[in-house]
């Protein structure tokens, strides 16, 4: 069995990579670096190594790789041959590599009617869905039609915590001992295949909003809190009684959301409590302005802060007071040297507050909570 996977990344080979491996793939990395995609040529295996006391590490054999760049037909051919198809590489670079899957799926009808699904493993709401919409771009109506046969991308939730890492060793990928990989099954065509660490469900939206609104509302507030109060990882932040409060109330807030909007059981507080430990774990130096750069994206309507803040009121009739804190904080997040704190930052001194967050975060001034994270930034 042949995996294709576009992204040789950290999170390519540590999380994605190595569980396709286990499951009996021989995992085929697409990428542009040409030193990695060498060294895994050379080596055919690599070492992932899990970031807690054991420090247990596994080898990751029977793996190749393809310079996307300097071999795009050796790129399309592995599609025409593939099992199935994944990616890890950043929304903007599906873009990218969307013209390139295109031409393989073009490839690919041309030699088999073989069935195929193309998983996007992004840190995004509905990533395979946006990878097909590009690659349709590059259809015809009747390659649409004929696309649709035999094409799936079913979307799916990831979660495992990588760090930014330097080792000697350049293909070994320091990776936390937890993760998570949710794939829409009703979005799938063909066999549903046999692989150890997916989980496979009919409505992925639970899941999806479970991980965003706990993993990455955590780290968020986290992150923006712990900038402010001049600390440098997300460990030094929830080691701050007064951020580590924080995230937990506000884990709290976006918890009942999800209780009442998915009818979660109790297990949902455990789910909380086993987040909150990963943020703890010593074993990860996880910088936070890693964690906190883009904050105009996390700002967002629909994502991390805004998203269950309004969904509280909506949900539960009352006021998200700490999920508050944690928009004011990102509203107010000034690193220099993340590009759209900057961009931030000149939105806020050309419209103030107001005009920002009705233009970032997409709230109306009469909204409650419009008022709220103006009463929260006036502190």
């Amino acid at each position: 069995m042949l995996a294709i996977h576009f992204g040789a990344g950290n999170i390519g080979r540590g999380f994605i990579g190595s569980l396709l491996s286990n499951a009996g793939y021989q995992v085929c990395f697409v990428d542009v670096n040409a030193e990695i995609v060498n060294l895994i040529n050379e080596k055919q295996e690599y070492r992932v190594v899990l970031a807690d006391e054991k420090s247990q590490e596994t080898i990751v054999k029977n793996v190749k790789a393809i310079n996307s760049i300097q071999n795009p037909e050796a790129v399309m051919d592995a599609i025409a041959a593939a099992d199935i198809v994944t990616t890890a590489v950043g929304p903007n670079v599906l873009v990218i590599i969307s013209d390139l899957i295109a031409n393989g799926l073009r490839k690919r009808l041309e030699q088999t009617d073989k069935s195929l699904n193309l998983i996007a493993c992004e840190n995004m709401i509905g990533g395979s869905a946006f990878l097909k919409e590009k690659v349709y771009e590059k259809l015809s109506q009747a390659e649409k039609q004929q696309f649709d046969q035999y094409f799936a991308f079913p979307n799916a939730a990831v979660d495992r915590i990588v760090p930014n890492q330097s080792n000697e060793d350049k293909l070994m990928v320091s990776v936390e001992p937890f993760y998570e990989w949710v794939v829409d099954q009703s979005q799938m065509v063909g066999v549903i295949p046999d692989i150890e660490g997916i989980t496979f469900v009919n409505d992925l939206k639970p899941y999806i909003e479970r991980k965003l609104f706990t993993v990455n509302t955590g780290h968020a507030v986290a992150a923006y809190l712990g900038f402010q109060a001049g600390l440098k990882t997300i460990k030094d932040a929830m080691e701050d009684p007064e951020v580590s409060q924080t995230v937990h109330e506000a884990l709290k807030e976006t918890g009942s959301v999800l209780v009442k909007k998915y009818s979660f059981d109790d297990e949902h507080m455990k789910y909380i409590k086993k987040i909150i430990a990963r943020f703890m774990n010593p074993y990860i130096n996880d910088e936070i302005p890693r964690v906190a750069r883009g904050p105009i994206r996390k700002l967002g309507a629909n994502d991390r802060l805004v998203g269950p803040a309004v969904q509280y009121y909506e949900y539960l009739k009352g006021h998200p007071v700490h999920l508050v804190k944690g928009i004011a904080a990102a509203l107010q997040y000034d690193f220099p040297q993340d590009e759209e704190a900057v961009k931030l930052q000149e939105k806020v001194k050309e419209k103030g507050y107001e005009g920002a967050m009705k233009e970032i975060c997409g709230i109306a001034p009469d909204h409650p909570l419009f008022s709220l994270v103006l009463s929260q930034l006036a502190k």
